[in-house]
C-alpha cells in the first residue's frame, strides 16, 4: 500500500499516513479501530515494498498507524530499517505513536520527529487493554525520555483520576495534549462531562496545548 492521505477521526497536523511494519497489532486493544480487518490480516511483517517508496518533501507524516511498530515482540531490525527510511526522507516531519513508548529511548531519533504515547486513563482495565503497558507505565517511560518534541493522546478517554491525570500531563510536559471520545460504540467507562471540562480547564490554565478532537462533544454534552 502507496503512502496514504490522511482522513477520518485523524491529527488535523498529519497530511499522510504510512505503514512500512504491517500486520495485526500484539497489543490487542479491545476498541482497536484496526480490528474490523484483522481476520483478514497477517501476523506482524515488514512490506519491502514500502521500503522502496519514494515519499517526497514537506509532509507530516504518520508511520505506522495501523499497527503499534514499538510493541514488545516486534524485531530491532524492523525497526532499525523503518527508522533509517525515515532519515532518507528528513525533509518530511515524521510521527511515531506507541503504547510502548519505553522502547522510543532505545533508539537515536531525529529531534525534529514527533514522539506519542496514549494515556486514555489514569486506571487499569486489562480486558479493554489488551496486552500493552499499563497507563502509569507509560506516563513513567514518557515523562522520563529525553526528546523536543512528545505528544499525548487522550483517546478514547475513559474515567480517570483527575488528580493523577493533571500530574502526569504536566510532568510529561508535551508541546500537544489531544483529547476525544470513542468513535467505536465500544461501551468504555467513560467520564462525566463535568469531570471532562476540568480536565480541560486545568490543563489550558497549566499553559498546555490541548486540542479537542470533533467526538469528544458527545460526552462534553451529557
Amino acid at each position: 500500500m502507496p503512502l496514504n492521505k490522511a482522513k477520518g477521526n485523524m491529527y488535523g497536523f498529519v497530511t499522510h499516513t504510512k505503514n512500512i511494519i504491517k500486520g495485526v497489532c500484539p497489543h490487542n486493544c479491545s476498541y482497536c479501530y484496526m480490528r474490523k480487518w484483522w481476520p483478514s490480516m497477517k501476523p506482524p511483517r515488514v512490506d519491502e515494498k514500502e521500503l522502496g517508496e519514494k515519499v517526497g518533501i514537506e509532509k507530516t507524516i504518520f508511520m505506522g498507524s495501523g499497527i503499534d511498530m514499538w510493541a514488545e515482540g516486534i524485531p530491532d531490525e524492523w525497526i532499525r530499517d523503518t527508522l533509517t527510511y525515515c532519515d532518507r526522507f528528513s525533509a518530511n516531519t515524521w510521527l511515531f505513536q506507541s503504547k510502548n513508548p519505553g522502547r522510543f529511548g532505545d533508539w537515536v531519533i531525529d529531534k525534529e520527529t514527533i514522539l506519542c504515547t496514549t494515556i486514555e486513563t489514569t486506571d487499569d482495565y486489562p480486558i479493554i487493554m489488551g496486552k500493552c503497558p499499563l497507563p502509569e507505565k507509560r506516563y513513567q517511560d514518557f515523562a522520563n525520555l529525553k526528546h523536543p518534541k512528545k505528544m499525548v493522546t487522550i483517546e478514547p478517554i475513559m474515567d480517570f483520576n483527575i488528580t493523577k491525570m493533571l500530574y502526569w500531563l504536566i510532568d510529561i510536559n508535551p508541546i500537544q495534549i489531544n483529547i476525544g471520545a470513542d468513535s467505536g460504540g465500544n461501551h468504555l467507562p467513560e467520564p462525566s462531562a463535568k469531570k471532562l471540562k476540568l480536565l480541560v480547564d486545568r490543563l489550558m490554565h497549566s499553559n498546555l496545548k490541548v486540542y479537542l478532537k470533533p467526538n469528544l462533544n458527545r460526552l462534553l454534552k451529557e
